[in-house]
């Protein structure tokens, strides 16, 4: 999707909450009539019936009256496409939407324009044959950085362009999402972009994530995904105490957690913003991204243990926790696939830190600290983590026994004893004969 900020006037910012809060009562209802059904009670009622009961609850309603019937029905829509998709989409049943926390609406475009087959033809009505019109939302472009959209019931909000290379157009597409969080609202188009091509120098990257270091690439440069400052941080303790000596309820307490998600929001931000720019230059630089796999959910699952069998370095795996989900690790690799499709492959992790790339040998003892790498065949000595990524690029993750030819990143020679040991079998004082 396209996604751009908004700054509506206040007037407007009001308008656009009584869509979120319309929108999420109408979700909330339809949750509540599917939670209801248990086995040997009628079925659940339908979009289309939603959609005529919702037409009786406006007449009914005063307050849900007041706002727009389209975007009450897109809600319906969405609720609709969900429950269809919860075996597929990884998100399960549909759940209960919250103020604050999931403001947002859809708006469906009020422009018609004729539409037209792939080949060029245009597009018609099999019964009475005249040209079927689509739906457009209605985009003005104000100048090289400013543009402005039609939202129901607020007339022209304006959104900034950014993001936007030579050649660029406004986004043209059939419905909207407008989003509300931290105060700082946005427009999501729903329209693909198109992938980006590949540059046709045959060059190979390989990426080694990490804490320290978030993207050590195999070319020896090293990215880091920017943080907050130390200020930044001393400010959230900050309010983040306040906030926990105020008065519970009050209007204090609101106020400082409200300073506190603004900075985190900002943190969330730059950290977007590094993703997109860095996987930009990926798709545009490389034919070929290599990603070494990790299975990022795992390595974040919490080590609290149950009330059994609690447990140990708790807080310690925490803060590993935290500090692996701020280097945006999976956004960074998903957005480098949306954005090169088919040229992005993921290399298995094992080994890859422990290989040595100029030949080959494996040894636990060659990693002598988080950033030395000391090879003890062949004495090579490298980043540790710029040799993992390019172990990486060369596609060398996974594999026990080492290389047989030079390695990836050297030109030592591989010798011809074996240099790396059969497992062996763990003396626990059974006979074996």
């Amino acid at each position: 999707m396209s996604r751009f900020r908004m700054y509506p006037t206040p007037a407007q910012a009001e308008q656009m909450l009584l869509h979120c809060a319309h929108a999420r009562y109408v979700w909330n209802l339809a949750v509540e009539q599917h939670a209801h059904w248990k086995p040997g009670r009628k079925s659940a009622p339908g979009f289309a019936e939603q959609c005529r009961q919702l037409t009786e609850a406006r007449r009914e309603n005063e307050w849900l009256a007041a706002g727009n019937a389209d975007v009450q029905q897109q809600a319906l829509n969405d609720f609709a496409k969900a429950k269809n998709s919860r075996f597929t989409s990884g998100f399960g049943e549909p759940t209960w939407r919250k103020k604050y926390k999931h403001e947002g609406f859809r708006v469906i475009g009020t422009d018609r324009v004729p539409e037209y087959e792939p080949d060029g033809r245009a597009k018609l009505n099999h019964k009475t044959g005249k040209q079927v019109l689509g739906r457009s939302v209605v985009v003005r472009q104000l100048n090289r950085r400013w543009a402005q959209v039609k939202v129901p019931g607020c007339g022209w909000v304006r959104f900034r362009l950014s993001a936007r290379g030579k050649g660029a157009q406004l986004p043209a597409a059939k419905t909207f999402r407008v989003t509300c969080r931290n105060g700082q609202w946005h427009a999501a188009f729903a329209v693909i972009p198109e992938s980006t091509p590949a540059p046709g120098t045959g060059e190979v990257i390989g990426i080694d994530r990490g804490v320290t270091i978030t993207a050590a690439l195999s070319d020896g440069r090293k990215l880091n995904c920017p943080q907050l400052t130390v200020k930044e941080r001393a400010q959230i303790r900050k309010h983040e105490r306040r906030a926990a000596r105020a008065p519970k309820g009050s209007e204090q307490k609101t106020f400082e957690y409200a300073k506190v998600a603004k900075l985190k929001a900002r943190e969330a931000n730059r950290r977007k913003d590094w993703c997109e720019k860095t996987s930009t230059m990926f798709a545009c630089r490389f034919d070929l991204i290599r990603f070494e796999k990790l299975n990022i959910k795992s390595m974040t699952r919490s080590a609290k243990g149950t009330l059994e069998q609690p447990g140990a370095n708790v807080r310690q795996k925490a803060g590993l926790n935290r500090g692996i989900l701020a280097q945006g690790w999976g956004l960074l690799r998903r957005r480098t696939e949306h954005k090169a499709p088919g040229r992005v492959e993921d290399v298995p992790a094992p080994y890859t830190s422990l290989r040595c790339s100029a030949c080959g040998w494996i040894e636990k003892k060659s990693r002598k600290s988080q950033a030395d790498f000391v090879c003890v065949s062949c004495g090579f000595t490298c980043n540790a983590d710029e040799n993992a990524s390019i172990n990486v690029a060369a596609g060398q993750g996974g594999i026990p026994r080492p290389r047989r030819s030079a390695g990836a990143g050297g030109v030592t020679t591989a010798t011809g004893r074996s240099s790396a040991r059969e497992p062996q079998p763990t003396w626990v004082g059974i006979p074996l004969f």
